[in-house]
């Protein structure tokens, strides 16, 4: 019997080469440590990355991998799961790779299903090519490429993956170790298209980006912790909630009157509340956590099922005939 891998088993021989202080190290060493926990042989897990800072990743997990073009790591992810179902597949990208270049493709691998874990690192600008704002870039954002300031409205990661039928969407913080694990574990318990935006830090281009969400001091009054069948309870002394008027998400101050029985109640599998959610804004607090889960057939199952019942049917087929069947014609 194999004996159980360590965390150690999960880190691979090549140096770790982002700049000191990025984010992306605890992401890296988050995943390396809940990795063990699922029981996955390594040679079964695969991590496929596009171009950024983000994508290095493949080289920094021991286990195979894919370091694939710019943007396009969802096509090869859904190419590898189809014909290879029992694979453990995980996209990694960032907010230039994935919402813009690779946009089109991240709205097609959640539209089907495809069972793979898409972590998306978005620290709103273009880490790699030396800071030019990016599709998260907050408007009026002065960066190399936008001197006068971002005059473009920005993508809403959550808001993108719900909005393209994404079975699994969770936010996670690159600092909040426990409840990032807590999330890749969810994420890999799922079974299609598993969707968690982790909010990552560039201390070199982009510092203090989420700084209201990881300042010890601040964050408990600006992050909203979501757990399915609660209610929606935030800030320092855990006296703040969020109720609905109408349609509209409100803050409230808990007692003088105000209970929690008049707070709304988290729904994970609730997808109208999930693009409530995914879209609050200051004074709001940004919601982290789960916001949308829900199970439906995944593209992987669904296009292995058909080949199998085809066969069935017609037998394995014949590429050569197939190649001179059809509509074929002779240029003299």
């Amino acid at each position: 019997m194999a004996s159980a891998l360590s965390r150690k088993d999960f880190v691979s021989d090549q140096e770790v080469r982002w700049c000191p202080g990025c984010g992306d190290y605890a992401i890296l060493a988050q995943v390396q440590k809940v990795l063990p926990e699922f029981g996955v042989a390594r040679e079964n897990v695969v991590f496929i990355s596009g171009i950024g800072c983000s994508s290095r990743f493949p080289y920094y997990m021991n286990t195979y991998g894919f370091h694939t073009i710019h943007g396009r790591a969802p096509a090869f992810a859904t190419g590898l799961k189809a014909v290879r179902p029992e694979l453990d597949v995980w996209v990694v990208t960032g907010d230039g790779d994935g919402l813009s270049i690779g946009g089109n493709h991240l709205l097609h691998v959640l539209r089907r299903n495809v069972d793979l874990r898409i972590l998306l690192f978005n620290n709103r600008i273009y880490g790699l090519t030396k800071g030019q704002y990016s599709p998260t870039s907050e408007m009026g954002k002065v960066t190399k490429s936008t001197p006068f300031g971002s005059v473009d409205f920005p993508f809403n990661p959550v808001s993108v993956a719900l909005g393209a039928g994404g079975s699994f969407v969770a936010r996670a913080i690159d600092v909040e170790q426990k409840h990032l694990g807590e999330m890749l574990k969810r994420a890999h318990a799922h079974r299609g298209a598993a969707f968690v935006e982790i909010l990552q830090n560039c201390n070199i281009f982009n510092d203090g980006a989420f700084n209201e969400l990881t300042d010890k001091a601040l964050k408990a009054d600006h992050q909203l912790v979501l757990e399915h069948g609660k209610p929606l309870i935030f800030g320092k002394n855990r006296d703040r909630g969020i109720r609905l008027r109408g349609m509209t998400a409100e803050v409230v101050q808990l007692g003088n009157g105000v209970t929690e029985h008049e707070l709304l109640v988290h729904d994970e599998t609730n997808l109208t509340q999930a693009f409530l959610l995914a879209g609050f804004e200051p004074p709001l607090p940004a919601p982290i956590g789960v916001f949308y889960s829900a199970t439906r057939p995944t593209y992987d199952a669904a296009i292995n099922r058909q080949l199998t019942d085809v066969r069935t049917k017609i037998g394995s087929g014949d590429l050569d005939k197939l190649l001179r069947s059809g509509d074929t014609w002779a240029v003299p």
